[in-house]
């Protein structure tokens, strides 16, 4: 028997909601791409990328990797209420209230889907308020151009945004390796802004990641 207490305790929704098979539908006469709830999608072809990289470098110079990470935040804040509205609708329970595995495990499969690469979390330095988040196959590390420091900022802008809103602290992110420079993964470390801004030059001198994650510690 079924009991009042099972009726009233919110059931949780099989399946990964951003599963790509079901998550991205494609019209080919219409040449549009949408997610599941209808909102357009787009493709950004390799071209655009390398041209975004090359067109700021010439006309803002040193300031096209502010003007990047700014555009990351402003994207990663949207995301996050996306990715907050949409998971809500379909478990039917706030994102706070959602099981971690069942957070972890949507988040993972909707960077994959929207074709960002892969995703993953190093829970080790959680305790000390800092994030660190690991990222294969960025296509903005594939296709920017060779320079002497990490260079996925729109990839540190989203997480900067997409963790502030999912804490609701103002929070920086610094990326410490980067595959363009034969990293085995991007790692980007999410914290206060002023716990992270000592380090930024370490960051730029290319200065060994755990080093730098051990003086954040200490700190």
């Amino acid at each position: 028997m079924i009991s009042v207490a099972d009726l009233l305790t919110p059931k949780v929704a099989a399946g990964n909601y951003f599963a790509t098979n079901t998550y991205v539908r494609s019209d080919a006469e219409l040449g549009l791409l949408e997610n599941r709830s209808g909102s357009r999608l787009i493709a950004i072809p390799d071209t655009l990328i390398k041209a975004l990289y090359a067109g700021l470098e010439q006309e803002t110079g040193l300031a096209a990797r502010l003007v990047l990470i700014n555009c990351g935040r402003w994207w990663g804040k949207n995301f996050y209420q996306r990715f907050s509205e949409e998971l809500t609708g379909h478990y039917g329970v706030p994102l706070a209230s959602l099981p971690m595995v069942d957070f972890l495990q949507s988040l993972q499969q909707c960077w994959v889907s929207h074709g960002w690469g892969q995703i993953d979390f190093d829970p080790s330095y959680a305790e000390r308020g800092l994030f660190l988040v690991k990222t294969w196959n960025s296509p903005f590390a594939a296709q920017a151009p060779q320079m002497d420091r990490p260079v996925c900022f729109m990839d540190a802008g989203i997480l900067s945004a997409f963790f502030s809103g999912l804490t609701g602290k103002s929070l920086d992110c610094l990326q410490l390796t980067c595959e363009s420079l034969g990293a085995d993964c991007n790692r980007f470390v999410v914290g206060l802004e002023d716990r992270l801004e000592p380090v930024e030059a370490r960051v730029e001198a290319q200065e060994d990641w755990e080093a730098i994650m051990q003086s954040l510690v200490e700190s």
